[in-house]
């Protein structure tokens, strides 16, 4: 903005460093770094159903470690692993060895020294460790471990005489105690529980103290959350047998003292796999279910599911809690990854803030108090809004890429540079970040190769003839990796009406986008808090029913409860294309619980609404 030449100088300099101070300002919030779920990693094509002809990206079951002054992520069939200096800008490493069988759920821990590794097993299999996985090599901390006391061989799991325990370890969890004791954690079935056991190190080998211990087991006529199904209704084989409530992905955190044993259920499949946790006052308990869970919840939004992952320390003193999240078009263990904020309350009541999960979040580079502070407080402009693609194959329209569904998509036409996909936002808006979401449809890719990478280019219109650019994703080689969910935010803010993603490159054989999000803020007020709250729990106490009073110029809210009127941990986000009123059927049987609702729409948040008692 030009300034008046009439002004004296004397305010001239006034001005001048108000506007020095407001644009300095202005910067330094730009130059803070957010991310938005799920994570942006490339993630790998499968070569499960390669003989089938069916392809798609997947990543499931993240381990995060910190080792050595970086974070590395670990994934369920990734022929490798990840590095990351600030948790946003994630470097894959081929290893030097890696077993020719998937490496499923591996368990990952850090000694200070060496990283360790471990695969999902039937059977014994190697231990890997490495002092400096940065470079990918690993080495064989033991050639084999011994076999689990007492369990039953590989692919009897259906003949477990008493006094034995299934074949494992499946789904492993590797902990280091202050004491310098290690323990081993594992489990994965709709029928046994999880186990644990000390471990005792050697020179290239481990042993066992003792017996396996069992440690939990899923309570789902107790835990609502623990029930298999969309939004636990439960669900069935081809054969018509009802599927079982899984039990899987434990994962040990030491805190205050206290031995927080977590665990993910019902199931990957469907919307609501979760996080919950015991606690206890030794590693191998025993265990108190906390009334509090589930602890990592996310079943509504784009990004769905939050279960079976890790919890960690980041190098400023934050804690967060890492899940899987359900895709599932091209097959039941299409996945990606998510990463949410957590805390440990002052009386040890832990909790992972999946409100706005899949919105955009500030990187925090200082400790934190509140998760939820993290929340940019950028919006979704694009939910329903029009799109108009350059061409289009079948029944895949284009404005299936704004419907905030994952599991449907966009898809081209024709898949050469060129191709355009664009959303009309309706008004002009301020535009802070964007997110494109790709779509694996008749991909035909089963392996890693030079040519599977992304590349892009954002525009933004204010009449949608003529375009500027936005932001883009090159092709340089020295930089150029798969970007299945690529996040871009804005070096600066930009006021416009129309964005367009301009096609450069994918490894699939289709371009097919299942959702183009744009993030910033709309002119106007954020919707009042609604009014009209009830919540009326059923019969069976696991099940309730939450409504409230339709608010003008809302888009969407946030159905929010917890054990404590000033601790409402959990959240639902809907969208008012679903009404007004939620069957909640995630509760547990014991306590009550408190509740309200929030509303959003592009301009912000409303004010929490009415906490009411549903006891």
């Amino acid at each position: 903005m030009s300034r008046p030449r009439r002004f004296v100088r004397a305010a001239h300099a006034v001005f001048a460093l108000l506007a020095c101070t407001a644009a300095c300002t202005a910067q330094a919030q730009e130059t803070r770094r957010s991310y938005a779920n799920p994570v942006d990693v490339d993630y790998r094509y499968n070569f499960e159903h390669l003989n089938d002809a069916v392809s798609y990206r997947t990543g499931a079951d993240p381990v995060i470690v910190r080792h050595d002054g970086a974070y590395y992520l670990f994934l369920t069939i990734a022929e490798g692993y990840w590095r990351s200096a600030n948790l946003l800008d994630w470097t894959f490493i081929a290893p030097s060895r890696w077993s020719f069988e998937p490496v499923v759920a591996p368990a990952a821990v850090s000694d200070g020294q060496r990283l360790v590794l471990m695969q999902s097993a039937y059977a014994p299999r190697p231990v890997l460790e490495s002092t400096d996985p940065g470079s990918g090599r690993l080495d064989f901390l033991t050639r084999v471990l011994p076999p689990l006391p007492d369990a039953v061989k590989a692919n009897l799991d259906d003949q477990v005489p008493k006094g034995m325990i299934p074949s494992g370890p499946w789904d492993p969890d590797l902990f280091i105690d202050d004491d310098g004791q290690w323990y081993l954690y594992w489990g994965s079935s709709d029928v046994y529980p999880l186990y644990g056991i000390a471990l005792d190190r050697a020179p290239g080998r481990w042993s066992y103290r003792g017996k396996p211990k069992p440690l939990l087991t899923l309570q789902p006529d107790r835990h609502g959350w623990e029930r298999f199904g969309p939004d636990h209704h439960g669900a069935r084989f081809p054969d018509g047998k009802p599927i079982g409530n899984y039990l899987e992905g434990a994962w040990m955190t030491r805190h205050g003292g206290r031995y927080y044993l977590q665990y993910g259920a019902p199931g990957t499949e469907y919307n609501v796999y979760g996080n919950g946790t015991y606690v206890g006052d030794g590693p191998l308990g025993p265990f108190t279910y906390a009334e509090y869970n589930p602890i990592a919840y996310k079943p509504g939004g784009f990004v769905v599911g939050a279960g079976h992952g890790s919890t960690f320390e980041d190098a400023h003193g934050n804690w967060w809690n890492t899940g899987t999240s359900w895709i599932g078009v091209n097959g039941t263990f299409e996945r990606r990854i998510g990463m949410y904020p957590a805390r440990f309350y002052d009386d040890g009541q832990m909790a992972v803030s999946t409100r706005f999960g899949d919105f955009p979040h500030w990187m925090p580079t200082n400790k934190v108090d509140d998760p939820e502070a993290l929340f940019t407080g950028w919006m979704l402009l694009s939910w329903r809004k029009p799109a108009l693609a350059s061409s289009t194959l079948g029944e895949f329209q284009a404005g299936r890429a704004t419907d905030e569904d994952a599991r449907t998509f966009w898809v081209a036409g024709r898949t050469e540079t060129g191709q355009t996909l664009r959303v009309d936002l309706g008004a002009e808006m301020t535009v802070r970040a964007v997110q494109v979401n790709f779509a694996d449809y008749q991909a035909g890719r089963y392996v890693d190769a030079p040519d599977i990478y992304t590349s892009f280019e954002l525009q933004q219109s204010h009449d949608g003839t003529h375009w500027a650019p936005l932001a883009r994703i090159d092709d340089a080689p020295a930089t150029r990796r798969d970007r299945p969910n690529a996040y871009l935010q804005l070096d600066t803010p930009v006021r416009t009406r129309y964005v367009r993603y301009v096609h450069g490159h994918i490894g699939g054989a289709h371009l097919a986008i299942s959702g183009l999000r744009v993030f910033g803020n709309a002119d106007g007020p954020p919707p009042a808090a609604p009014t009209g709250i009830t919540a009326t729990r059923h019969d069976d106490r696991r099940d309730a029913t939450i409504a409230w009073t339709p608010v003008p110029g809302a888009i969407g809210y946030n159905v929010r409860w917890g054990v404590r009127p000033d601790r409402l941990t959990l959240s639902y986000q809907i969208f008012t294309d679903h009404g007004t009123t939620l069957e909640l059927r995630a509760l547990n049987v014991q306590p009550g619980y408190s509740v309200s609702v929030e509303a959003f729409n592009e301009a912000g948040v409303s004010p929490l609404g009415r906490v009411v008692s549903m006891p």
